[in-house]
Parts: C-alpha cells; structure tokens; sequence
C-alpha cells in the first residue's frame, strides 16, 4: 500500500506538515490550501495524485524590491509518494484573477480545502463576480474539451477514464452558455443541476458509479450515449467565439485585499 493510501485523518497530517514546512523554509504565510484536479472533480482513480495547490504571501519588504518583477512567485515541490504540492504568490494569484483564470476559480470552489485559517479565499469568492469572464472560462474549456477528445476519444476503442475529462468541459460550457455563472469545481454538480440532458446523465452516472467501485476504465468499447453527446458537442463548437468582455475589470478591489491580507497577517513590519 502507497504511504499516501491511509485515513483522511493521517493523509491531512501529512500534507498540513509539508505547508508547514514551506512556510519555514520558504518564510511565507499560507493563505490558502485546497485539493485541484481529478480529486476535487470527484472522478479520481486510486493511484491519482494528490494535488495540492495553495495560495502564499510574502513578507511585506519582499515586495518592496527594486527587481519584484525578476523574483519567482510560484513554489513547486517535487512529487513524493503522490503528493504533488504547489502554490502562487498571492501577487501571482490577483493578477491571475484579475484575468478570471479558471484554475484559480477552481481552487477557490474546491470542496477539500486543507487550510483555510484567514478570510483570503472568502474574500476572493465575494468578489468573484465582478471579476468572472465567462469568454476567457469558455476558451479555457473549450480547449481542455478539444485536446482530450482528439487525443483518447477517437474511434471504436477509446480510453474511457478520459469521458471524464471531455464531459467535464463540455458540460462547463454549457453551464456558461445557460448564465450561470462560476463554473461549480465538482462535475457531480454539473451532472446533477440539468445541464446534461436526461438519458445521458443516466449513462455518466452508471460511469461515475463503476468509477466509484474501483473500475480502471482502461481502453474499451466507445458508450454511444456519451460518445455520440461528445463528438456533436465537439463538432458544434468547432469554430465558436465566445463575446468577449467589453472592459478590464477595475485593478483597486485587489490592491485593497491585497494591502488588507499584508496588513491582517504581518502588522505594521
């Protein structure tokens, strides 16, 4: 059995002490920390890894640096015993948002959240809707959707671990094109709130339930309901432009929460 393969109770331990430690050696505050990827979708295999991202900030005189420009803002720790761990400054991250990065919304909509002392994360979410761009959401899925199909989705046989990750998006764009919003983290809920038509939810569950059970979903015969759903969706999104917003979204929200953050965890230093 992996080391990683263990109770919630131990694995949570386990990754609490690995920020802990970057915060020490890297001399950083953890704002934020979630679970990403297949796991926070909820269609992750028994060997996925757990993807850890988190948010970061600096002590104040490291920003107030002739050459902040030239300084890395991202921390990467190599993957150990599946534990792949990675965050942005939280600089890195309002830029990001300012930009409606789809990842970044996705942390923030995660339901495994594994640090979440400071009110960064709420406070982004609360100004998530000034800031979502449906146009820059619905390329980033559109793309996601395109690349998977073309690559594992083609023909007779097909790797059926990766329906998940053609539906995931596809369905995102349909929830962007119904106005609903921020793209939901789970593709349960996506599945689940009437995005999917009727009978190909009944064959995404049946998936999701093999899944569950501990099903490989290796190569294997196409499912027609949800191939057929795939490749019409595919071939009429072929050529799609999403509108694009008419405006940059206002820069001092961000420069307040992040003189706020500065402020809340390190004082006056």
């Amino acid at each position: 059995m992996n080391k990683l393969q263990v109770d919630g109770g131990q694995l949570k331990n386990r990754i609490m002490a690995a920020l802990a430690e970057i915060e020490a050696t890297e001399d950083v505050t953890v704002l934020y920390a979630c679970e990403s990827g297949s796991r926070a979708w909820g269609f992750a295999s028994t060997d996925s890894d757990y993807d850890v991202r988190f948010i970061y900030l600096h002590r104040p005189s490291w920003y107030l640096s002739v050459d902040l420009e030239a300084k890395r803002d991202v921390i990467e720790k190599p993957i150990e015993e599946l534990l792949d761990l990675s965050g942005w400054d939280f600089r890195k991250a309002l830029k990001l948002f300012r930009k409606s990065n789809p990842p970044l919304l996705e942390w923030l909509g995660s339901p495994i959240v594994y640090r979440e002392d400071l009110k960064t994360a709420k406070r982004m979410r609360e100004l998530s809707k000034t800031y979502f761009s449906p146009t820059a959401a619905g390329y980033h899925y559109l793309h996601m959707a395109r690349g998977n199909f073309r690559q594992y989705l083609k023909g007779e046989e097909v790797w059926r671990k990766k329906y998940f990750y053609v539906l995931r998006p596809l369905l995102a764009i349909k929830w962007l094109e119904a106005g609903k919003g921020v793209v939901p983290t789970e593709f349960q809920s996506l599945v689940d709130q009437s995005v999917a038509p009727g009978v190909l939810r009944d064959s995404i569950n049946a998936l999701i339930a093999e899944k569950a059970a501990g099903g490989e979903l290796d190569h294997g015969p196409r499912i027609p309901d949800i191939s057929d759903f795939v490749a019409s969706e595919i071939e009429r999104l072929e050529g799609t432009r999403f509108d694009r917003a008419p405006e940059v979204p206002p820069i001092d929200p961000l420069n307040e929460l992040f003189q706020r953050e500065l402020q809340e965890v390190y004082g006056d230093s």
